[in-house]
């Protein structure tokens, strides 16, 4: 079993940075492909970003190319989001997951599909 607990989310001026926060635990993060999701009111989720088990594959959805970073802290058990230049359309709830498939050791999925466990998420507010 995995708990994933996300933070970090909050009300930002358009412009600004945060840094999303997913500690895991039940399993250790360097045994998970980890992925960040997003849902925005009225729209489906969507992927944002995801790492694999060794952390040498990493993915960014197309549109937040340059804006969006995935990393981890294997001593903290937590893995990040960072996104810089916010802009309103990025107002969503965040929900990290992970993957426990042997799949995920050397890519880092964007379905959702292949996500075992999901966090309750924390809300991205950007104002214009």
């Amino acid at each position: 079993q995995v708990q994933l607990v996300e933070s970090g989310g909050g009300l930002v001026q358009a412009g600004g940075s945060l840094r999303l926060s997913c500690a895991a635990s039940g399993r250790t993060v360097i045994s998970l492909g980890m992925g960040w999701f997003r849902r925005s009111p009225g729209k489906e989720r969507e992927p944002v970003a995801a790492i694999s088990w060794t952390g040498r594959s990493t993915n960014i959805a197309d549109p937040e190319k340059g804006r969006f970073t995935i990393s981890r802290d294997i001593a903290k058990n937590t893995v990040y989001l960072q996104i810089d230049s916010l802009k309103p359309e990025d107002t969503a709830v965040y929900y990290c997951a992970a993957d426990t498939s042997r799949e995920s050791i050397t890519i880092a999925p964007m379905q959702p599909s292949k996500y075992d466990y999901w966090g309750q998420g924390t809300q991205v507010t950007v104002s214009s």
